[in-house]
Formats: C-alpha cells, sequence, structure tokens
C-alpha cells in the first residue's frame, strides 16, 4: 500500500509551490461547492516556526482568482478558545486587506477552512459550515439586499459578504468513504487515499505526497513530525486523566468536608458546646460559628 504525507506537512513544505497547488485547490473545491483557483499565497502570520508551533499547528492563506481570500489552518491540539481564535483570524485578514481609506465596498471575502484533530464543541457531525445572517425579531425574515446591491456586489445573499467558516472535525470521520468530502476526510484522518477516490485533488495528491518521493533529509524530518504528534497527543491525554484524577479527589475531599458541616449542623441543633463538636469533626470554631 502505497503511504502519504500528512496533510499539516504537505501545507508547511509542499503545497505553497505552485506545481502542487492542484491538491488544496481540488480541497475547497470539494468543500465550497464551486470550482476553486488558487492565484498565489500569502504571507500568514500565524505560520511560525517555533518548536512548539511547528507541529502543534500551521496555516495556509490563498487568493483565489475572484479575489477572495481563503486561510486553511490544520490544528493538532486542544485549545477551549478555538472559536474565539477563528473570528480573530478573519477579522485580521479583514483590516490588513483593506488600504487606508478605500471604501467598505472593497472588504474582501473570506473563507476560513479550519481542520481539527481535537473534539472542538459538541456536535455529531464532522463537517459544518457557518455564514452571517440577520433575521427578523418579530417577523422571523432574513434580510436580504437591495436590487442594487446584488448588482454592485454580484452577491445574492447578505451572507456571502461576510466571513465563511468550515471546521472539518478529523477525528469524528469513522465511516467509510463515499462522497468526494468524504474521501478527504479519510485522507485527512487516516493519512491514506481511498482505492477508486475521484475527489477533485486527491489524484494530485496520489502523484505528489507520496512519502517515497521524499529526500533522506525530508524524511528524517517528516518522521521527527510524526514523533512530535505522537508525543503531543500523549501530553494531551496525560494532562485529560490528571485532570479527572484531580477532580475526583477534589470532589472526594468536597464530600467530606460537606458531611463534617452536616453533623457540626447536628450537633448544634442538640445545644452540644462548639469545643467538642470542633473535636469530634475536625472543623475550627469559626468555621462551627458560621454554619
Amino acid at each position: 500500500m502505497t503511504n502519504y504525507i500528512r496533510f499539516d506537512w504537505a501545507m508547511k513544505r509542499m503545497l505553497r509551490n505552485k506545481a502542487n497547488f492542484g491538491v488544496l485547490e481540488g480541497l475547497l473545491t470539494t468543500l465550497l461547492g464551486e470550482k476553486i483557483t488558487i492565484r498565489h499565497m500569502l504571507e500568514s502570520e500565524s505560520n511560525q516556526e517555533e518548536e512548539y508551533d511547528k507541529y502543534n499547528r500551521v496555516d495556509m492563506l490563498a487568493e483565489n482568482s475572484k479575489g477572495e481570500l481563503i486561510l486553511v489552518e490544520v490544528q493538532n491540539n486542544n485549545e477551549f478558545a478555538y472559536f474565539q481564535r477563528m473570528l480573530f483570524g478573519t477579522s485580521k485578514l479583514v483590516t490588513e486587506y483593506i488600504k487606508r481609506g478605500e471604501g467598505y465596498q472593497n472588504v474582501r471575502k473570506i473563507y476560513s477552512v479550519n481542520i481539527v484533530y481535537f473534539s472542538l464543541g459538541h456536535g455529531s457531525d464532522y463537517a459544518y459550515h457557518g455564514t452571517t445572517e440577520f433575521r427578523g425579531m418579530h417577523d422571523n425574515d432574513i434580510l436580504q439586499l437591495s436590487p442594487f446591491q446584488v448588482e454592485k456586489f454580484k452577491v445574492d445573499t447578505v451572507s456571502k459578504l461576510f466571513p465563511e467558516y468550515y471546521i472539518l472535525k478529523v477525528n469524528d470521520f469513522n465511516r467509510l468513504a463515499k462522497t468526494p468530502l468524504e474521501e478527504w476526510i479519510y485522507y485527512l484522518n487516516t493519512g491514506n487515499i481511498p482505492e477508486g477516490s475521484n475527489a477533485p485533488g486527491l489524484d494530485e495528491a496520489r502523484q505528489r505526497l507520496q512519502i517515497d518521493r521524499m529526500t533522506k533529509d525530508e524524511l528524517s524530518a517528516y518522521y521527527r513530525h510524526l514523533d512530535n504528534i505522537v508525543i503531543l497527543r500523549d501530553n494531551i491525554t496525560t494532562e485529560r486523566a490528571e485532570g479527572r484524577a484531580e477532580g475526583r479527589a477534589e470532589g472526594r475531599a468536597e464530600g467530606r468536608d460537606k458531611e463534617k458541616k452536616d453533623i457540626a449542623k447536628k450537633m448544634l441543633a442538640l445545644g452540644m458546646d462548639k469545643d467538642i463538636i470542633a473535636s469530634a469533626t475536625g472543623l475550627s470554631e469559626s468555621e462551627i460559628a458560621s454554619l
């Protein structure tokens, strides 16, 4: 069986090359439901090379043939404020890619594509799409563009003027790949490309992302990256286990404290002296006095 390079490594090292644009174009075409052609790659502020970030996350900023911006991010580590981070990323792009003094009609359309390898939020699906719409508070209607705005902006809904968000919860995918999007998710999840799959971009991935095409130095760096991913996930698992153990210990301590206070209250109700209650329960006289 042919082994393929993980997508986050390919994003950082290979897909920025114009000759390999077809791989990312295929994923975006499948996800967005329209033909995506990448004009060029742009610099992205969070594509860093620190020891932690280089394997925890990677992102890529592309401009398509329509001048829209597409931010693709892979996140390996659990991040509880990831939704806010998505918002920050699109907001930053909105302000960075408009010149001072330009009219607001020049604000760029932004797509935020997030490939996450952790449990984000609470939901049963593995793929989510978020848009902005304005709904009437009394009539429940959706605010629409005027005919003039439709003609001016070349879109038919207000939501298409705002950033759109896509979240692929890769680890939550556990089914047979039957659709083009599922074929892509299967590759993102396992690193393998299903036999007979024909989703856009996967044929290019078969040709360009084979591990045996890497040089010895590239292969060594790639395996170090995989080792770091394993260590990262082991650390996350350990932290969660320790957190659960600490939580159970804290719960038991709180239970014992409550039991002591309940006993003290009953002893007080019987008119017993506070020093006797303190000796019997281990509570201080000030704690007893506050009951």
